[in-house]
């Protein structure tokens, strides 16, 4: 893919001029993707230092703000990179410090938008954390923010817009004449996941994926299928009398699936919020008998503290978490030696330079042949390993 991706990388294929916008906190990862199509605009002939666009959104000390873009967009691909999960960052308000939310963040991206004048020549929107994505369906009389903010960017011109792992993918159906991709950062995590544990053995006696809930199903059927193992699940008993945090307290996890024990345990979910759940699910396959613990959030945002996975990590409950630079993650976070980062800039950097060429990108949606490669690659080293044992 990415010798495809350099070749086309040129002047003349492409639909307009690149431009990227990057919101306040989402340098970090529109840094990396800057410099992986950098690169690969050098490699292909073209003399660029950054596609990266001066912008910022200052604001007064009564908390009005404005977008300003420092630059020409006037017949631009442009792309916006939002992370709407960093709040981290702060602004002056009535003479105290106020950390932004998503509201924050998604008022900058439209804030920018409007600041483009309708000048460029097509508007995209990375948005790896779906804004509103966790308030997907309406039970009561609530509030629908993910839809009706994606119906509001198609308004404001935006054509495409790309995000990772939504809670629930089905809110595209809110802008059926607009592009929109959800991508999956399957491949990433297992190629993180295979360099980290060397000794980590992907067959269905010594592996098995299990779902956390009946809603993460799809997504670990996908794991198991690549992978050709076994999946289990467990299913949240709630206690629908009480409402606890917006929420239905969970009473307790009960599992259905075939024997764990002596096998490698491998959990997949889009957010690890507070980890209460996936702690409840490692202490329950442990005590089953399962061997190692591995646990895959694409948004790693850890909400209420890291000191009861530091205590099952102590207590060889918790073997490895996984989580990507896609949101903001805490420098406690990613000094902790059970977290391990999966980056995935370089994915995002092939479907912008894919979708500024005009490329089809169904390959970066579905990279079940790369997974495939990876997962023979690992097997082959294993059966050497073994093959040079027994010659000894």
């Amino acid at each position: 893919m990415e010798q495809t991706t350099q070749s086309f990388f040129s002047p003349k294929n492409r639909v307009a001029p690149l431009g990227i916008i990057t919101l306040e906190g989402a340098e970090e990862l529109a840094g990396k993707i800057d410099a992986h199509l950098v690169r690969w605009a050098r490699e292909s002939g073209m003399e660029v230092d950054s596609f990266l666009l001066k912008s910022n959104c200052p604001r007064f000390s009564s908390g009005d703000a404005k977008g300003i873009i420092e630059q020409t967009v006037r017949g631009y691909d442009l792309f916006f990179v939002v992370d709407v999960g960093n709040y981290s960052q702060t602004y002056p308000y009535f003479g105290k410090e106020n950390h932004m939310s998503p509201d924050d963040h998604f008022q900058n991206l439209k804030r920018l938008i409007q600041a483009a004048s309708g000048k460029p020549h097509r508007i995209n929107v990375i948005m790896p954390e779906l804004y509103g994505g966790r308030q997907h369906r309406r039970n009561y009389r609530e509030s629908l923010d993910g839809a009706f903010a994606l119906q509001e960017l198609q308004r404001m011109g935006v054509q495409n817009v790309l995000t990772f792992d939504a809670h629930d993918p089905r809110v595209q159906n809110a802008v059926p004449l607009m592009g929109f991709d959800n991508l999956m950062p399957s491949y990433q995590v297992l190629k993180r996941m295979l360099r980290s544990f060397p000794d980590l053995i992907v067959d269905r006696d010594e592996f098995m994926v299990i779902s956390p809930d009946e809603g993460a199903l799809d997504r670990n059927m996908f794991y198991a299928s690549v992978m050709e193992v076994e999946m289990g699940m467990f299913y949240k008993r709630r206690d629908y009398s009480r409402v606890v945090d917006g929420r239905n307290p969970i009473v307790a996890h009960e599992y259905l699936g075939s024997d764990v024990k002596g096998k490698d345990v491998f959990v997949a979910d889009d957010i690890i919020s507070s980890g209460e759940s996936m702690l409840d699910i490692a202490y329950n396959v442990k005590k089953r008998g399962a061997r190692r613990f591995f646990a895959f959030a694409t948004f790693a945002i850890f909400t209420n503290g890291l000191d009861s996975f530091d205590k099952a990590c102590k207590e060889g409950i918790v073997d490895g978490v996984f989580g990507t630079n896609l949101t903001y993650r805490t420098e406690e976070l990613k000094n902790r030696p059970w977290f391990y980062e999966v980056d995935v800039s370089k994915y995002v950097s092939y479907y912008i330079s894919a979708l500024n060429h005009d490329m089809a990108i169904s390959a970066l949606i579905d990279p079940h042949q790369k997974i495939t490669a990876l997962l023979e690659k690992r097997r082959e080293e294993h059966r050497a390993a073994q093959h040079q044992q027994l010659s000894f």
